[in-house]
């Protein structure tokens, strides 16, 4: 069986822990944090197994999302150290997540649902980005891929 992402995370943190790389291991505490709260929030719900793989890519996502979105924010005031800061966080998140798609690939992805939902208008764009959000979880930019689909989609 392979190892869930939860254990490649925890793993990481002990890793982290015994190598005394305060970056990495502050990171991996935070990715605990929030999946700690996505559990709680599961269990409100009725789910007592935890989150899975897949919603741990969506918190991943988001997570480096907030974070290049900092990165901009502190270069423009200035914060280069608060900014590398960041950006080293993002290396350690991606490092979890799969091999990002890339531009064609995003597009042939997009190509490929579109032609099998049969989409054929704008009314159909959320049919679209459901189904590459549950193929593709973590592996592409979901606002480039939305972009892309509106496109195809008008």
């Amino acid at each position: 069986m392979s190892q869930s992402l939860r254990d490649s995370i925890k793993q990481g943190l002990t890793e982290a822990t015994k190598a005394q790389d305060k970056r990495r291991m502050s990171t991996l505490r935070l990715i605990q944090a929030a999946l700690k709260d996505r559990d709680i929030a599961g269990r409100t719900d009725g789910r007592d197994a935890g989150v899975s793989d897949a919603e741990i890519l969506e918190v991943l996502s988001k997570m480096v999302k907030q974070r290049r979105e900092s990165v901009g924010m502190y270069e423009s005031a200035g914060r280069m150290e608060l900014a590398q800061q960041e950006k080293e966080e993002i290396e350690i998140i991606e490092s979890f997540l799969p091999k990002q798609l890339s531009d064609s690939e995003t597009e042939d992805a997009v190509a490929a649902v579109i032609a099998e939902t049969g989409a054929s208008g704008i009314k159909d764009m959320g049919r679209v980005m459901g189904e590459l959000k549950k193929r593709h979880a973590g592996q592409m930019d979901f606002a480039k891929a939305g972009a892309i689909v509106k496109a195809k989609l008008t």
